[in-house]
C-alpha cells in the first residue's frame, strides 16, 4: 500500500485505535504527544498543527534511522 512512499523502514502508531482496531473512548491526542516529545528534546521531521483537532500526524526518526509515523485518524 505504501510502496515507494517511504524510502526506508517505517513504524506506525495510531493513537485512538486499540491493537484490535477498536476505538477506545480515552486516548492521548497526538498534539499532547507532540508537546511531550518536544519538551524532551526530540526533533520531529513533521508536526501536527497544534491549532487543529481531530486527525493529524507527526514523524520522527529513531536512533537507528527508522522513521516513526504517529498517525491519528480521529
Amino acid at each position: 500500500m505504501f510502496q515507494g512512499v517511504f524510502e526506508q523502514n517505517i513504524m506506525t502508531f495510531n493513537p485512538g485505535w486499540s491493537r484490535d482496531g477498536d476505538h477506545p473512548e480515552a486516548f492521548t491526542d497526538i498534539r499532547d504527544l507532540q508537546k511531550r516529545f518536544k519538551e524532551n528534546g526530540l526533533t520531529l521531521t513533521s508536526e501536527a498543527d497544534e491549532s487543529t483537532t481531530g486527525p493529524a500526524s507527526l514523524m520522527l526518526v529513531d536512533p537507528d534511522g527508522n522513521t516513526i509515523l504517529i498517525d491519528q485518524h480521529r
